[in-house]
């Protein structure tokens, strides 16, 4: 008697970020986890402002919802088996949360899970390790968001450590680097704010330095298309490419040496990303001289990815 042909299952993923949102429709199978056959992300700042007033406003909640209502549209047409969306930083720390959740469900139908930060860290998790290269095991990764950024330090054969700072590109920006470019003084203070933060969260990973220190989203992935001046993204010399620490610092010195303006068109910089490219490359420096981390992996999956992956594991447990 043969066995049953494994089913594939075509699902629709959303990440709704303080930044970014992204979008990712796929079919899943055991043996192949993401065919991809749509993609897209895009700068919205849904985050912005949340940090001092703790509330979404209404023109950022506007530039999501549009843009929600076009993906829907997309995902229909596809003829999805399920879609699962999340929400992160900016929408849990905003006061009016539910008012953006009822929005979505009405003029999208989307219903949108918020998780929190140590969720939002495993599925990440989910992501990167589904994409790997042969060999890695033990990974220290690092998830820098609009809002927050994750550090998991994954071994094999046991629990994973989560641990959620709340500082992310968008939040650094608004709380500290208010002028254009940084002044010294404040990229002191990021610095000392960041490494603070670092050291006690990363104080009871014992072991972490022997892990393989993994970087995804779109500042280490901007980043690693900066340090190969791509004058487009190019999936296949950013996922897995080795990021070094000397070459984060320059970048570094080229961001902060520049105004906004004067950082657009810069090779691998995608559009919108150059407001706060800067403090990306702020948080990823000092993060890896924090724990002494002279190179990155970086992994072009992530969160998004690990949304289907653990959308396919559910509906296969149905």
């Amino acid at each position: 008697m043969t066995e049953p042909a494994k089913r594939t299952r075509r699902l629709a993923g959303i990440d709704i970020g303080t930044l970014t949102c992204r979008l990712l429709v796929a079919d899943c199978t055991p043996e192949h986890p993401l065919k991809e056959l749509r993609s897209e992300r895009r700068i919205l700042r849904l985050g912005e402002g949340v940090d001092q007033s703790k509330r979404l406003s209404a023109a950022a909640m506007d530039r999501v919802i549009i843009c929600l209502h076009e993906w829907r549209g997309i995902i229909d047409s596809h003829h999805v088996e399920a879609t699962a969306v999340v929400a992160t930083s900016a929408v849990r720390d905003a006061g009016n949360r539910a008012e953006f959740l009822d929005r979505v469900k009405t003029e999208c139908g989307f219903e949108v899970e918020l998780i929190s930060g140590e969720e939002e860290a495993r599925r990440t998790l989910l992501g990167i390790r589904s994409g790997l290269p042969v060999g890695v095991t033990d990974i220290l990764a690092l998830d820098i968001g609009g809002g927050s950024t994750e550090f998991i330090y994954d071994r094999v054969g046991q629990k994973p450590t989560v641990r959620s700072i709340d500082i992310g590109v968008v939040r650094l920006c608004e709380r500290l680097l208010r002028h254009d470019p940084p002044t010294d003084e404040e990229v002191r203070q990021a610095r000392e704010w960041v490494a603070r933060e670092t050291r006690a969260v990363t104080a009871d990973m014992g072991g972490y330095r022997q892990a393989t220190f993994v970087g995804t989203a779109g500042t280490i992935t901007a980043l690693a298309a900066m340090a190969q001046q791509l004058p487009t993204y190019e999936l296949a010399r950013i996922h897995n490419y080795m990021l070094r620490l000397d070459r984060i610092r320059e970048l570094e010195q080229t961001l902060l040496s520049r105004t906004k303006a004067e950082r657009i068109g810069l090779p691998g910089l995608e559009k919108n990303r150059e407001e706060v490219i800067a403090a990306g490359a702020i948080i990823v420096r000092t993060i890896m001289e924090t724990l002494d981390q002279g190179e990155c992996l970086v992994s072009d999956l992530g969160l998004r990815e690990g949304v289907l992956i653990d959308l396919a594991s559910r509906r296969g447990n149905q």
